[in-house]
């Protein structure tokens, strides 16, 4: 893509009247904030058709929004203590204006590759927590991409948030403002509670000393490819359908399609039957806590579950099979495992064993594993500057095998797509497979 930039600048909140706040304070991260990933990456961009609305509108929205989202605006840091914090000195959100003399149409790819990078803004030695930039294309179409802090929000969080930014843009108000108390709403129990082992599921022993740095695992890119997969109403009923014979509840469309892209996946890789495979499935605590804490919490509430099974049961055993491993393995991860690990991961034994995070990205092939996000009920088509909802929405790219995106399509049809990168060497079987009902 020729992209061209022709602005940067960093935009932040405006107050009423002069009305600022102190740009002294600041927020602790939570337990969650602190377990997840810890990087600035791309998430997702958003294609628009003309007519949209002017660059300075689009910008004025986001500075109106930051008022509530202000967290965006400030900085990561350390206390006197070490703890990790967001700092809410409003130093402001990057914001880039871009254009391209070509039609979007003739340029825009239909799954993410890596000629998609030039539509975000560079991420290397970011300080920025969110960065947004709008190329507008010679037909008129806007691209909207954004990149941000992992540690700041969830997806969840970060849909409501471009909602809000849509809203705010059209001169509306907020339909939900956001709930921004991470420093004090996981607190751990008195006394602490720890029923469930936590080691080696959200923290592991630091295999690597202050000398080396994890290593990262490279393949070549040229071997990693995306492949884009739709999902039509009828065959996810027929999954369900023959998925959920003889069980009192049909498995939910999420649990059989990925259930079916596991086994898929398990075949076109070749792997022995003795092996085991698993999948990290981001789970959302907001509706599984007691009490539930509301979609509008402002930060990261996610944790993980992990189906397992030998290659030879995924692969021999009917799709039911597979289905149960992931409903069941999900519903254990509850309010009683939420609190659970906000007491371990609030004690003293992370410093004490020396323990780090398990999500870490130092992987480009994670075969045998899985591991999948899903995005099928967050607002990200509720981001609307005035001229309608995108009307095509990608994630970004991830040249990492293995790191499947599931959401819903930009039909908005009720299909489903899937992202999936594969290997070269293991695409013929994936594409021959993927749509069979076998």
């Amino acid at each position: 893509m020729n992209i061209t930039i022709e602005s940067s600048k960093l935009v932040k909140p405006t107050y009423n009247n002069g009305n600022a706040p102190t740009t002294n304070h600041h927020v602790c991260l939570s337990v969650f904030d602190k377990v997840t990933y810890n990087i600035h990456d791309g998430a997702a961009i958003f294609a628009f058709n003309p007519p949209t609305r002017s660059n300075s509108d689009i910008e004025k929205g986001l500075s109106k929004v930051l008022l509530e989202y202000r967290e965006w605006a400030g900085r990561l840091g350390e206390d006197e203590e070490g703890n990790s914090i967001i700092f809410l000195n409003d130093q402001g959100v990057r914001f880039v204006e871009a254009t391209s003399d070509s039609k979007l149409r003739n340029v825009l790819p239909s799954k993410p590759t890596k000629e998609i990078q030039s539509l975000y803004p560079s991420h290397d030695g970011v300080q920025e927590l969110l960065q947004v930039q709008l190329t507008r294309f010679a037909c008129g179409s806007l691209v909207v991409a954004i990149t941000f802090h992992h540690q700041i929000a969830d997806a969840q969080a970060t849909g409501n948030f471009l909602a809000a930014w849509g809203l705010a843009t059209r001169g509306l108000p907020i339909d939900s403002t956001p709930l921004c108390t991470r420093s004090t709403l996981f607190q751990p129990r008195d006394p602490p509670l720890i029923q469930y082992d936590h080691h080696k599921i959200e923290y592991m022993k630091n295999m690597y000393s202050k000398y080396k740095t994890i290593p990262d695992h490279k393949s070549s890119e040229e071997e990693v490819v995306i492949q884009k997969v739709h999902f039509t109403n009828e065959f996810i009923n027929k999954f369900r359908a023959k998925a959920s014979t003889g069980v009192p509840k049909h498995f939910t469309r999420f649990e059989v399609i990925l259930a079916h892209l596991w086994r898929v996946i398990t075949k076109a890789r070749g792997l022995h039957n003795h092996e085991t495979t698993q999948i990290r499935i981001s789970v959302n605590g907001r509706k599984r806590m007691d009490p539930k804490v509301p979609n509008e919490y402002f930060g990261n509430l996610v944790l993980w579950a992990f189906p397992r099974s030998k290659v030879k049961d995924l692969i021999n055993r009917p799709l039911r099979y597979a289905a149960e491993l992931i409903h069941d393995e999900v519903a254990k991860v509850n309010d009683m495992y939420f609190k659970s690990f906000i007491d371990f991961a609030s004690s003293d034994i992370i410093k004490k064993e020396g323990l780090i995070r398990t999500a870490i990205m130092n992987k480009t092939i994670l075969s045998p594993d899985l591991e999948v996000d899903s995005w099928l009920t967050f607002r990200f088509f509720d981001m609307d500057f005035g001229s309608g909802s995108p009307y095509y929405f990608m994630p970004t790219y991830y040249a990492t095998e293995g790191m499947l995106f599931i959401l819903p399509s930009y039909l908005g049809d009720g299909s489903i797509d899937a992202f999936v990168p594969l290997l070269n060497d293991n695409l013929d079987t994936f594409n021959m497979c993927c749509y069979s009902l076998d």
